[in-house]
This record gives C-alpha cells, structure tokens and sequence, in this order.
C-alpha cells in the first residue's frame, strides 16, 4: 500500500499528471496515516468533524471501520454525495441585523435544536461499548433527533429512555409482513412518534470496501456474529420473533406496503430511499407523511449521483405537502445550509457523528454536533437568515 502512495505522489508530481485525471481521486482515498502525536487527545480538542475520523480509525478494528466508510461498487455515487456540495457558493448578505440566530427546527409537533438529525446506522457497539446509548444521551444534551435502526445493537426502549425523549425508528420492511408489523408494534409501544421506511436496498448490494477490510482483520468474527451468519436477526429488535428464511428487505416490495403498515401503525410515516421527482409525487399520492432523500450514504444503487443533486426535484414535486429530509455527504454547516436553501427541512448526518462515538463516546458524538451547528450558525450569519425560515434558494448560487 506504502508502494502504491509513493506511485501517485510520484505521477502527481510529474508532466504526466494531466494525463492521469483519476490520480487526485487515488491520493484522496488513500491518505497518509497521521502519526498518535498528531491526533486529538480529547473531543473538545477537535476543531472540525474530520478531526475525528483517524481517531476513530485507529480505535475501530478493520472489518468494522470497512462496514462504517464503504460503498458500492466503485464509490462513485459515495464520492458524488461529498462533491455535490461544492457545486453550490453561499449567497452573502450585509446590512441584515444577524444579533440573534435560531437554528431550531419543527419536525411533526416537535421541535429540536438544530435541523441535523442523526441518521440510523446499525450495530453501534461495534464502534464503542456504549453504542447507541451514548449516542442518546449526546442527543438529550445537544436537543437533537435520533432516528434508531432496525438492526441497531440496542433496543428500542433502553435507548428512548436514554434519550429522554421519543426517537424514530427506521425500518427494514423485511420479507415477512407479520414479522414487519411486530417490528413496528413495538417501536409504537416504546414512544415513537415517527417510522422512516427504508426501500433503497431491494436485492442486496456490493459493497467492496467492507468485503476487502473484513480479509484484513484477524479478530475471530464470532466475536461479533453468530456461527450461523445470521447476525442482524441476533440483534434485540428481533428478539423472541421467528426469523427463519427471513430477509432483511424484500424485492417484491410495492406501494401497497404504505397501506399495509398505515393499517398497523398510527405512527407518522417516512419513506427514506427515494431519489426521483416521480417517486417523490407518488410517495405523497400514497399518503406518507415524509420522504427522505437518501441513497443510503452511497451505499445503495451505484447512481453516480448525490443526493443533493436529487433534492430541488423531490421538493418540486412534493410541493410542501410533507416534510423532506436529506441525507448523504454532509461535513460541515454550510452542507446543512445548502441542502435547507435547496428545499429540505431536515438535514441528516451519519459517518461523522459515528467518527465522534468512534473516537471519544458520548463526549465526541455531542462535539460534532457541536461543531455542526456552530458552523451552520456562522452560516446563517453569512447569509443573513436570522431562522430557518430566512433559508431561501436566494441563499445559494449554483456553480457555472
């Protein structure tokens, strides 16, 4: 690998480099590793979110950093959710009296501190002991919402008691619809105000990384997964359930599950995975109450296309009859800013908070909300949007 580094720093400095467009690419996705004295001693040591990330990576054993980082296929479309920011400049404004800014957002009834959600990712303990417990309490202090996932590491009730306060659960629809139904009984029972139905993955997918970091580890895997392989139905969620010939989604899934799960549910219901102006409109014919626009962080169909692109076509088409969340490639506060100019009401992250749990537990995770919404102030400073309300597409300016 050390090899390789040397190769592309080698043609990067050379006549040839013109020649060689993809060689940026390689020296970014493959980066020296920082030396321990260079790393941050404590979470309030970090100045942004990327502080976290090598701290993380050092703490996270291989296989389990490869489940967190990768994508699908070649990464384009994981790539795309980053690069899609930079195809849009904040629109300044002077003169505005800016003494008082709210960054707070309100989401069916309830309101929290900031319109950056954190996003469901599975099997938090394989990142720190206190998974998504930590990753509640951090929510609690900092008054932002958590979306649980269906195969997280902790259950349903431990984890809204940690929070005090209701969070949402995002579910896999499953190939089972009484399975699916028992599913979201208990997320009802245990508070939930809201579901967010994940479709972006019908028949599985590629996903390299993971695949090529899992050869590297040499940790025992039954550690973390049972002898049988079927480990995400181990998880507490499926506990007492019969998950025999159980699949996590199901690629017959139509929009007649959105009926189904409104006969079973009084829970307000999102659909996250849609990426197309049509979807969109039919989401909202269907009766969900919100869609996230989401490709599963890059990690879903290889589109080559992030989802910030997708977003001004979605909000068109749903014309504020619902909620729209957008999630994928979001770093820093102008992302969230550019993303609410574009239409969105809620902005999600994922990586960068597991960076902070990764890296430091509850104290990291609350620091990169921290920074975010420090950054997403300054923002709406710069822009002179004193609400989210003042967020406007005039607040942004697209590239030529």
């Amino acid at each position: 690998m050390n090899t390789r580094r040397e190769f592309v720093k080698f043609l990067a400095a050379s006549p040839l480099y013109a020649g060689f467009p993809y060689i940026e690419r390689c020296i970014a996705d493959n980066p020296q590793p920082q030396s321990s004295d260079s790393l941050i001693a404590r979470a309030g040591d970090a100045l942004d979110v990327f502080d976290f990330e090598p701290v993380a990576h050092r703490n996270i054993p291989p296989a389990h950093w490869g489940y967190l980082m990768t994508g699908v296929d070649g990464e384009d479309t994981l790539h795309a959710n980053r690069e899609a920011y930079s195809h849009y400049f904040l629109q300044t404004r002077r003169f505005v009296d800016v003494s008082k800014i709210d960054l707070s957002c309100e989401l069916f009834g309830a309101r929290f501190s900031s319109p950056i959600i954190l996003c469901p990712i599975g099997a938090q303990k394989v990142f720190h002991p206190e998974g998504e417990i930590a990753v509640a309490k951090a929510a609690k202090a900092k008054g932002s919402l958590q979306i649980l996932s269906t195969v997280a590491s902790t259950g349903v009730e431990d984890v809204a008691a940690a929070r005090g306060a209701p969070v949402w659960f995002q579910l896999y629809t499953t190939s089972n619809f009484d399975v699916t139904s028992k599913l979201v009984e208990r997320a009802e029972a245990a508070g939930c105000p809201a579901v967010a139905v994940t479709v972006d993955l019908p028949a599985g997918r590629n996903i390299e990384t993971a695949l090529r970091l899992a050869r590297t580890d040499t940790r025992t895997c039954t550690a973390c997964h049972s002898p049988t392989g079927s480990s995400l139905f181990s998880r507490p969620m499926f506990s007492r359930l019969d998950t025999a010939d159980l699949k996590i989604t199901s690629a017959s899934l139509t929009w007649d599950f959105i009926k189904r799960l409104r006969d079973v549910t009084h829970m307000k219901i999102l659909i996250k995975g849609l990426e197309s102006a049509q979807d969109a409109a039919l989401a909202v014919a269907h009766g969900a109450d919100g869609i996230v626009v989401s490709n599963h962080g890059g990690r879903a169909t290889e589109t080559g296309r992030g989802t910030l692109e997708c977003l001004p076509e979605v909000v068109t088409a749903v014309r504020g009859r619902v909620p729209v969340i957008v999630d994928g490639g979001v770093r820093r506060g102008t992302d969230v800013l550019k993303a609410l100019a574009l239409g969105a009401t809620a902005v999600g992250i994922g990586r960068p908070y597991i960076w902070g749990l990764g890296a430091y537990g509850q104290p990291g995770v609350e620091r990169v909300i921290e920074l975010l919404n420090n950054e997403l102030m300054l923002a709406m400073t710069g822009v002179g949007a004193r609400n989210l309300r003042e967020i406007t597409h005039s607040s942004v300016i697209r590239a030529a």
